[in-house]
This record gives structure tokens, sequence and C-alpha cells, in this order.
């Protein structure tokens, strides 16, 4: 990246903290540290920065809480979630709440850059992207709605990614494995279970339109029919 971007970063282990500030500043971002939930939400009012990576374990607020608040005013900066949890309802509490990704400790700094320049990357693309039409929806991506006539569903930032791709991958099978390792980073267990969750919900959304179903493909993946 040419330019620096700005992040906030929520984490209360002031070792750990200063390590990850360190090592990304070290690549082009600016990293605004945090030791607690409230500071990272000052932070992020005050700066406006380009994505947040929050522990999810913090005093005077946690992770999940300061997501939730922050998504009431902006569905479309990225969230990371830093977690020593592994249980399948915290992973997908994590996703459903608004989180675009999650890193379980110990992590790799190589694996986080990563994932922040994917995350990056993706927000670009929703930004450039223009409406797109299934059955007898508008899918507007970079809105990050879904209309149908005059009713407008708001869609997460994880449901219209994961929209788009079935979209752009119409009546043809979406990989399920290619699919979680684009968008959740890893196609395990915790992951799968919480992509199906956003499938249902997806689900839900089309089923005005009885011509469009998300059909399960068993061992393959899943398939907008329209």
């Amino acid at each position: 990246m040419d330019n620096i971007v700005e992040i906030v970063l929520a984490e209360d282990e002031p070792s750990l903290g200063q390590i990850i500030k360190e090592s990304l500043e070290t690549r082009n971002f600016k990293v605004h540290l945090a030791k607690n939930g409230e500071e990272a939400y000052a932070l992020y009012s005050s700066i406006s920065p380009k994505l947040l990576v929050l522990d999810v374990m913090m005093p005077k607020k946690d992770g999940f809480t300061l997501a939730k608040e922050i998504r009431l005013e902006d569905d479309t900066i990225p969230i990371i979630f830093l977690t020593a949890k592994s249980q399948t309802q915290d992973v997908v509490e994590g996703f459903t709440i608004g989180g675009n990704d999650y890193l379980k400790k110990p992590f790799s700094m190589e694996e986080l850059i990563v994932r922040i320049n994917n995350l990056l990357h993706r927000t670009r693309t929703q930004q450039n992207s223009e409406a797109l039409t299934v059955g007898k929806y508008t899918f507007d991506f970079p809105k990050q709605t879904l209309t149908f006539e005059d009713e407008s569903h708001q869609l997460t930032h994880r449901e219209a990614h994961l929209l788009f791709h079935l979209i752009k991958n119409k009546n043809q099978v979406l990989d399920r494995s290619m699919i979680l390792k684009k968008l959740w980073g890893d196609d395990d267990f915790f992951n799968g279970r919480s992509m199906d969750v956003f499938i249902t919900k997806l689900r839900k959304k089309l089923k005005q339109d009885d011509a469009i179903q998300i059909i399960n493909v068993r061992g393959f993946g899943y398939k907008l029919v329209c």
C-alpha cells in the first residue's frame, strides 16, 4: 500500500499490544493502541480508522459489546477479533454481530497482516462495485442493501460478501472450502458452522421471490439458483 492506513488496536495485554503495534507499523500502518474498549471507542470516534482489531476479553467494555456499538454507526468498517475463545457459539456470535474475521491466540504476525490486507482489499472492491440483480431483488453491494420492490433489508458485512459471491457464481456450485478460506480465513469446523448460519439468514431475506433458492450441494458447497 502506498498510503499510511490508520488502524485502531484494542488489546489489554501491554506487551502483546506493543508487539502488534510495532510489527504493523513496519508495514505502512499507523496503529492507535487502546488498552480497553472505552479507549478504543474514543479513538474510533476521533480518528475514523480504516480497520479495527479488537481483543474480545477487555476491561470496561469487551470486544463484542464495542463491535455492536460501532456497527450501529458504521456497517462497513472491517473488524477483526482477537480471541482465546474457540467455542462454536463464541465464533458465531462474533460474526453475527458484524465481525469480519477472527484470530485465535496465539497467532503469527504474518497471518494478522495478511488478513488485514485481505479485508482492506475487499472493502475497496465493495466500494467500487455496482448494484446487482438477482431475481426480483436488487443487491447494492456498496450500501449492503437487498431490495424487493419498496422493501429494503440492511445486510451485515459478512452477509453482503457471501451474497456477492453467490450471485457472481449464480447457477453454479460455490465451493464451500474456497469461500470459507476467502471470507473466513480458514475452512475449519467452527467457520463452517458460522457460514451455515449466514446462509440461513440469506435464505430468509430472499424468500419473497419463489424463483430463488440457495441449495446445499452436499460435500461441495452452495448453489444460488435463479
